[in-house]
């Protein structure tokens, strides 16, 4: 099942980026390939640094967008889950620079980086 998942995602990958006109590995210049492993490494990096601002993060969107007393008891959690989400994958995409995945060096997580609205 999960392999079915990863291979579906893997075809919508290569879909979307076919569709946009985003360079692939087979069209794209050496210097395009060296910016986006650059980018990807940068990120990576960045959200292996920052992940844990996840945590208030969180908990101020959380108040702010459901109420005080969803914030408090709400916020936290979901901060823990998107601290480690943003670590783990800052902490794959930094080792796995090198890799062309997903699509052309596109981020793993949703926004790219910690600090942008989500």
């Amino acid at each position: 099942m999960m392999v079915l998942a990863f291979t579906l995602c893997l075809l919508g990958t290569e879909q979307r980026a076919l569709a946009l006109g985003a360079p692939t590995l087979d069209d794209a210049s050496p210097q395009e390939v060296v910016d986006g492993m650059s980018n990807k490494l940068a990120r990576g990096v960045a959200n292996l640094a920052t992940g844990w601002l996840e945590f208030p993060k969180q908990i101020y969107y959380t108040c702010k967008d459901e109420g005080f007393v969803k914030g408090l008891t709400v916020g936290p959690i979901k901060g823990v889950g998107m601290t480690l989400g943003r670590t783990v994958f800052g902490a794959g995409e930094a080792i796995t620079f090198f890799v062309a995945f997903p699509g052309f060096y596109d981020p793993l997580f949703d926004p790219p980086y910690v600090w942008q609205n989500e």
